[in-house]
């Protein structure tokens, strides 16, 4: 009998996203399913091979079932969890499970959420903790201003290596003809711009737009039979470490810290091998924070390693090369659009962004306020 997690047994086979930036006068649960469409498309496969559903439906907690009959699916597994962003890197972890055991033959994981042309009632993450209420925080803004502050604290990160995060984000996105924003951002700016939450800036934050993202995986040995170059699934963790910022262990470690080396155990590879990092970035202090805890940087040193376009087109580690969440597309939860940047590389579609060598790839997700991380490796077979 096997155990642990099926290595490379597992691949996702196809990938596609839809309506990023804005896209009015269609529903979220009708771009998750346009999103998935493109993505069976893409994989030669169609609604027929499909049998587990992965959604997190951005204001309908019923949205496995919404979508199931949006789609006349009728899976054989669905989940619709509440991990926030990081939701999609689990599902790759729970689909892989499922395939490996012979539960399933085809996962699609997908989902569509339009706040700018549809903006939330106030829902999710607006919900404050009774203990923090009264001193009236930004949500959830606030609380990775509180880590921002620790790392600086600790640590003597300063305000230009954070905003050096958000120029890097944005010279990838000047590469990509998908991203939402792509005129010219500057240090200067970033510092210059309105105080959101000291000491992030309006420029520190990720975007609020639309956006829509799916991919599909099936078991190795039906891979091969795909349309497109399968991208084996290496490694996969998840680990919660709180739910309320006040309750954070420690302010400057997250649970990247668990998930990572676990992922990377899986793989059978360190940080050192890895040729990109998609890192969730609603902010700019969390790529240093996950840089740190995924092993590639020691604690504390985030801030210098990012310095002087590290992370940037032509540095020293190709980080979010699609522009993120703060340049790209954040609708909400930005986990999916990771993985599927992560398979375009490895799979050598991303045109004027496309790295010299893409052989394997860390996406990493992150759910509420540092609450929830998981993290996968994909390779490029």
């Amino acid at each position: 009998m096997r155990h642990g997690f099926p290595s490379g047994r597992t691949a996702i086979v196809g990938a596609a996203t839809f309506g990023i930036g804005r896209c009015p006068g269609v529903s979220a649960v009708d771009m998750a399913a346009r999103a998935a469409m493109l993505a069976l498309a893409d994989a030669g496969l169609s609604l027929a091979d499909v049998d587990a559903l992965y959604t997190s439906a951005p204001y309908e907690a019923l949205g496995g079932m919404e979508l199931s009959e949006y789609l006349g699916l009728t899976p054989k597994v669905v989940d619709c969890n509440r991990t926030g962003g990081s939701a999609f890197e689990v599902y790759v972890q729970q689909a892989a499970l499922a395939l490996e055991a012979g539960l399933i033959d085809c996962a699609l994981i997908a989902y569509g959420s339009n706040p700018a042309s549809n903006p939330p009632p106030g829902v999710g993450m607006t919900r404050q903790s009774p203990w923090e209420a009264p001193y009236r925080p930004v949500a959830p803004i606030s609380s990775y201003a509180l880590a921002a502050s620790r790392h600086m604290h600790l640590y003597g990160t300063t305000r230009a290596q954070l905003a050096e995060v958000a120029v890097a984000a944005r010279r990838w996105a000047q590469l990509n003809p998908e991203a939402a924003v792509r005129d010219p951002l500057t240090i200067d700016e970033v510092l210059s711009a309105r105080m959101i939450s000291d000491p992030l800036t309006a420029r520190d934050c990720c975007l609020f737009n639309d956006g829509a993202a799916a991919v599909v995986m099936v078991r190795a040995d039906r891979a091969k039979d795909c349309a497109r170059r399968p991208i084996p699934v290496l490694g996969a963790a998840h680990a919660v470490t709180h739910r309320e910022i006040s309750s954070m262990p420690d302010l400057t470690v997250t649970g990247a810290a668990i998930s990572g080396p676990q992922a990377f155990a899986q793989a059978g590879v360190t940080p050192a091998d890895i040729d990109l990092a998609m890192v969730y970035d609603a902010f700019t202090i969390t790529p240093i924070l996950f840089l740190e805890d995924l092993g590639f940087c020691p604690k504390g040193e985030g801030g210098r390693f990012v310095e002087n376009g590290a992370i940037a087109p032509g540095g020293r580690l190709a980080v979010n090369t699609n522009g993120g969440g703060l340049s790209c597309v954040h609708p909400g939860m930005y986990g999916l659009f990771l993985l599927v940047e992560a398979v375009r590389q490895l799979r050598g579609e991303a045109g004027d962004r496309q790295l010299e060598r893409a052989e394997l790839a860390v996406a990493h997700g992150n759910g509420g306020v540092l609450s929830s991380e998981a993290t996968v490796v994909l390779a490029r077979g």
